[in-house]
């Protein structure tokens, strides 16, 4: 191995591997240390150095200096060899990872390879990365040679290699796709302020627009909807909400909740919550199927939402005071205040802070901690009653569900019964059809009988007065000629 070749060597590596020509550099004189052990012994000292622009080799054992080419020759080729494939990979493998640690977040596109038991794997441009059941969005298939994009989610090293993991359920997915399809994001005229997902469903993005001409909303929407519809269609079909950013919670939380209608929002910023009233025919609308909507517009906006009508307000207030006021050392005057931050139960003045309350009601640390500890108590026997109420409508659920079992049953058993019955009394009709068929034929042929017996009795009669008339007359009957012969 001369200087020359050791410098190819190195060369080809960074460029092939992408790994930095240095790490090679050390590589091969970690290889070459570790083989000449083998041949000097494990506790020699033995030390080797490549210059980096000539690639010349130079090495001592135990202080003595070893020629390069008896050294090279000495240390066992296979040696050298597998040490320095090993490194060469553990360098390959920190250049991967480093490369996808960059990515994380990044929308990245690659052919599926294998899709068994729900997981994809999918070939990059220099990795096989996975996509776990978990990171796809729901009701989602995969097939071979089928090209996806998704987001790198998690990289992680994994012996020799490293193990890419993808997604296509997170937030960064519906962001990247937006920075592709509408260039005023690309740009900086648009701005993803907020985005809230749950995948396979629904999704709501906040933006805004610095430029007063250019409408955020109608931006992102495109002309007849084909921006939009191009995400869309990537998501499989999920709904995605493009809401107007406002700094103001009172603007933006109304805004996050459309396409229901709000009358009011209600900032408690001790409690980081906003009431927002709705009228009654809002409510559902505001709720969302499975609270999602009012779920979404929460982790956009960053505050918990909590939707009333006026009259659920009115009444919670009052329960709130009447119970506050209940508490040793709790005064009305006090327990209204609270109200006005938003407190609204045993279970939110169990978390207040202890010097907000000694604040507002000028008590002792005593006094706060009797009435945390009286709301802490009173809050859990709210709760073990709810659960109480939930485990008993459950059971009454499960009662009703097994009446009706049994009702459907019933009913079924009695309409195959009815069937039974119509199908016998069907069979009884055709059997007394058949007898009645087989009773009018026997009368017809003795009809027929009786008509041929008739028949001949006339006959006989017809033949007989013409002999006796002939025999009366005296005349003899003779045959004719023929009856003759």
């Amino acid at each position: 191995m001369n200087a020359s070749e050791v410098l190819r060597i190195v060369d080809a590596i960074h460029r092939d591997k992408n790994i930095d020509k240095e790490i090679v550099f050390e590589g091969i004189e970690a290889a070459l240390i570790s083989a000449a052990k083998k041949h000097y012994g494990e506790e020699a000292d033995i030390a080797v150095s490549i210059d980096r622009e000539n690639g010349s080799i130079a090495a001592s054992c135990n202080g003595e200096e070893l020629d390069a080419e008896e050294t090279v020759g000495r240390i066992g080729a296979q040696t050298a060899k597998q040490v320095m494939i090993q490194k060469i990979r553990e360098a390959e493998r920190d250049a991967l990872f480093e490369e996808y640690s960059e990515l994380i977040g990044e929308m990245v596109s690659g052919v599926i390879q294998r899709y068994e038991g729900g997981a994809a794997t999918v070939t990059l441009s220099n990795v096989e990365a996975i996509l776990p059941r978990s990171e796809q969005i729901p009701g989602e298939s995969h097939h071979v040679n089928e090209r996806v994009r998704t987001t790198v989610f998690e990289v992680r090293k994994s012996g020799s290699r490293i193990k890419v993991i993808l997604s296509r359920a997170r937030p960064q997915l519906v962001q990247r796709l937006f920075e592709q399809e509408i260039p005023e994001i690309i740009d900086g005229i648009i701005e993803v302020r907020a985005m809230s997902r749950e995948p396979g469903y629904r999704s709501k993005v906040a933006v805004s627009s610095s430029d007063q001409r250019v409408d955020c909303v109608g931006a992102c929407v495109g002309v007849r909807g084909n921006r939009i519809k191009n995400i869309v269609d990537e998501l499989s079909g999920e709904r995605i909400d493009i809401v107007r950013w406002d700094d103001n919670l009172e603007i933006l939380i109304p805004n996050a909740l459309q396409p229901a209608e709000v009358e009011q929002v209600i900032l408690c910023k001790m409690l980081g919550r906003a009431i927002v009233l709705v009228r009654e025919d809002q409510l559902s609308l505001a709720i969302g199927r499975r609270g999602q909507n009012v779920r979404l517009a929460s982790k956009l906006s960053g505050w918990d939402i909590e939707i009333m009508t006026q009259d659920e307000l009115a009444e919670s207030i009052d329960r709130a005071v009447q119970g506050f006021s209940s508490l040793d050392g709790l005064e009305v005057e006090l327990a209204e205040r609270l109200v006005e931050e938003g407190f609204l139960s045993y279970d939110d003045l169990s978390i207040i802070e202890p010097d907000a309350l000694i604040e507002m009601g000028g008590l002792s640390a005593e006094q706060v901690d009797t009435i945390v500890e009286q709301a802490e108590a009173r809050a859990e026997e709210a709760e073990a009653a709810a659960t109480k109420a939930r485990k008993e409508k459950r059971e009454q659920d499960r009662l009703k569900a097994i009446e009706a079992e049994h009702a459907a049953t019933e009913e079924a058993a009695a309409e195959a019964a009815a069937a039974e019955a119509a199908t016998v009394e069907e069979s009884e009709s055709e059997e007394t059809t058949t007898e009645e068929a087989n009773s009018e034929n026997s009368s017809t042929e003795e009809t027929t009988e009786e008509n041929n017996e008739v028949t001949s009795t006339d006959e006989s009669q017809d033949e007989s007065p013409a002999t006796a008339e002939a025999a009366d007359a005296g005349e003899t009957v003779k045959p004719s000629d023929s009856e003759a012969e």
